[in-house]
């Protein structure tokens, strides 16, 4: 079987969906899957992180000005760099080649319209959504939201499409379900030394610097340690890492960490946006507080913050607020125990599994 992804990475839209495809691709390529990516060069692109794993074919540099906006009905418009019928042409040129016999794509500014011009060349499509704000026509869709239901879906896509939805089927790398037995286990006895902070690859209004001066005024336990996380495009790196080096408290910066799940699992506290990385925190039932960075974010925010697996701030002073005496004196670990308890409920970091799984038996 041949797999194409047609996802993009950039300063703008950041490097969330070409991480969960990248998780795909591997679960597939486990299982005797040749996979490769069509990715367009956008300003601040992985195309050569992700060349160092799988076949890339890039198409033609974009187009049109990062701000424009078309005639369209798309928020996310810009993000693609041309104009969906230009995308959809030069997709189209690149798959009849390929032999492709699914395609996955992971674009929030792509629907019907580009999708029917594409499936001549293909088998199957797939579509990973967030948003249920428009049409597809695909043959199988995810969506991983903690809110969502099948009923929105419910006229966005062909009757006989084949719906996975909830963060059972989250796509994340099986080194969070490695790790989660442990994770899980040390947080019978709730601790509170280790925070790690991480707003996702790209991080453009540098909400981790933000944080940081705010933990930097909280009255906090001298033997705290801050890990702070960034991706190897963050346009603020530099700025972070010497804000850290002034901080009261031990603080690292890491700009790429291999071994994420292992440095999570032995966190006690996260901080850091409400996007995909709340799943792989629900997995090892770290709890969490979380900012909505991204308006995309905001109703699974809101249904985590509301069950209690996370707890949302709408401003970071609010960090200043939940970090009192009272709190740190006792409250913090009751409070750090019943939110892993509820976040580790929501997934066990096996949905890249059932994923692939549906996309087998599909196929044959």
């Amino acid at each position: 079987m041949r797999v194409a992804f047609r996802v993009d990475s950039s300063n703008k839209i950041g490097s969330g969906h070409l991480m969960r495809c990248i998780t795909l691709a591997d679960t597939l390529h486990k299982n005797g899957v040749e996979c490769i990516f069509i990715s367009r060069p956008l300003p601040g692109n992985l195309i050569a992180f992700l060349e160092t794993q799988y076949k890339v074919i890039s198409l033609s540099a974009t187009r049109l000005d990062s701000e424009s906006t078309l005639n369209d009905q798309f928020s996310y418009k810009s993000w693609l760099g041309v104009d969906f019928f230009d995308d959809a042409a030069e997709t189209h040129e690149v798959l009849s080649s390929l032999n492709i016999d699914w395609l996955v794509v992971d674009h929030y500014a792509l629907d019907s319209r580009w999708e029917c011009l594409i499936k001549p060349n293909i088998q199957f499509l797939m579509v990973i959504d967030d948003l249920a704000n428009r049409t597809h026509d695909c043959d199988l869709l995810l969506d991983q939201n903690l809110n969502r239901k099948t009923e929105d879906y419910l006229g966005l896509v062909p009757s006989d499409a084949a719906l996975l939805i909830g963060p059972k089927f989250s796509l994340l790398r099986p080194e969070f379900s490695k790790y989660r037995a442990f994770s899980l286990s040390r947080r019978l006895k709730p601790e509170f030394q280790r925070v790690v902070i991480s707003f996702g690859g790209i991080d453009r209004d540098n909400f981790t610097g933000k944080v940081l001066e705010v933990l930097n005024e909280c009255v906090l336990n001298a033997n705290i340690c801050i890990t702070v996380v960034m991706g190897m495009g963050a346009p603020w790196h530099r700025e972070v890492e010497n804000l850290a080096s002034r901080m009261k408290f031990k603080t690292k910066v890491y700009t790429y960490v291999q071994d994420m799940a292992g440095l999570m699992a032995e966190s006690d506290l996260a901080i850091g946006a409400a996007g995909g990385t709340a799943w792989e925190r629900c997995c090892l039932g770290l709890p969490s507080i979380i900012l909505v960075t991204a308006e995309n974010q905001r109703s699974g925010a809101i249904a985590l913050n509301e069950i209690g697996a996370a707890f949302l701030i709408d401003e970071l002073n609010c960090l200043k607020e939940i970090f009192n005496d009272e709190f740190l004196s006792g409250s913090i670990y009751l409070f750090l125990k019943k939110m892993s308890k509820v976040a580790s409920r929501i997934t066990d970091g096996k949905g890249a599994h059932k994923v692939a799984k549906k996309i087998f038996a599909n196929h044959e």
